[in-house]
């Protein structure tokens, strides 16, 4: 019998070894799986470690879902891995979903996931809103609002606190108005609601009217939400807004009654300087005719038209009449 040379042996021994070593690094998770009846081979452990996905996650997490009577292949988990997924809190999401008879594929909870992350939120509390729902506060206290102010027609103002139940719509949950949607729709609808409202009286006497005139607006359309009830949980009067309106009015009127009398106070004074300015023009006029006078008279005398005694009858004249004046207003009076 001829026997085999060294030289071809070696990488046979090599290769032997190489199979050897992968299968005893896998035969641990191989086994657990195949003993918890969700199999998987050893190429597709070997595909994910040469992946650089977490194989022992990824078995652990198929496992959690066929004995939940879910069939996941290791190929949909490790592709929800490698596009950023948690795979783990997807599968624990699916099996919730499978148990509470809420109709929910790999894709849409891989889906749901996703959208979920960075967000604060996970598909797990998505599902588990679907069963359980939550109730949203209106207005959310963390934004430093504690009431959702509302002005009848009366001009009274009423604050209300709203409580909002809602349960998460899956097929809706992708792409949906989240939380800060339905608070604003909601204290939208009560505002209006209010606002309508003749009397502040009339919100006080039947409160429940306004949850049923938001709850009918169906607020909840293209929101990830759907809206169970919507309860007043308190409400107060607050200040008499058409008062402080009608009290800012006034003063306003007045404000503006008082510049336009200034106005017509200033346009005043400017007339009455105007005035004052005419009568300093016309005294100028009269002394710069007085000024003319004897300038008239040395033109009289050079040319020969008026004598001396003209000019000495002249001044009699004035004296006399001046004369006159004083007697018939003694010590100046007129």
């Amino acid at each position: 019998m001829t026997s085999i040379p060294l030289i071809f042996l070696i990488p046979i021994i090599v290769v032997a070894l190489i199979i050897v070593g992968v299968f005893i690094s896998f035969i641990g998770v191989w086994l657990k799986a195949r003993l918890n009846g969700a199999p998987v081979s050893v190429l597709n452990l070997l595909g994910m470690r040469l992946g650089g996905v977490p194989y022992n996650l990824v078995v652990e997490a198929r496992i959690t879902a066929v004995k939940a009577g879910i069939e996941v292949s290791t190929d949909k988990i490790a592709a929800h891995y490698l596009a950023g997924g948690n795979v783990v809190p997807t599968v624990q999401a699916l099996v919730a979903a499978e148990k509470a008879g809420i109709a929910l594929d790999w894709d849409r909870a891989c889906a749901i996931d996703l959208a979920t992350k960075g967000s604060g939120k996970s598909v797990v509390e998505a599902v588990r809103t679907s069963v359980d729902p939550k109730v949203i506060d209106c207005p959310n206290p963390e934004q430093g609002r504690t009431t959702i102010d509302g002005v009848a027609k009366d001009g009274i103002q009423v604050k209300v606190k709203a409580r909002v139940t809602v349960r998460t719509h899956l097929d809706r949950f992708v792409g949906g108005a989240k939380e800060d949607t339905i608070i604003a729709r909601v204290g939208e609808g009560i505002v209006t609601t209010i606002g309508s409202s003749e009397s502040y009286k009339q919100v006080l006497e039947s409160p429940d009217s306004i949850s049923k005139t938001v709850l009918s607006r169906g607020l909840d359309v293209g929101s990830a939400f759907e809206i169970l009830s919507i309860d007043i949980a308190d409400v107060d009067v607050g200040e008499n807004v058409g008062a402080k309106l009608q009290e800012a009015q006034a003063e306003a009127n007045k404000n503006m009654a008082q510049a336009q009398a200034e106005i017509r106070r200033a346009a005043a004074v400017a007339l009455e300087q105007e005035m004052k300015a005419r009568v300093q023009e016309m005294q100028a006029k009269v002394v710069e005719a007085q000024a003319q006078v004897p300038l008239a008279m040395a033109e009289a005398f050079r040319a020969g038209k008026l004598g001396v005694m003209d000019y000495y009858r002249m001044e009699n004249v004035q004296a006399d009449t001046a004369m006159r004046g004083s007697i018939a207003h003694p010590e100046g009076k007129k």
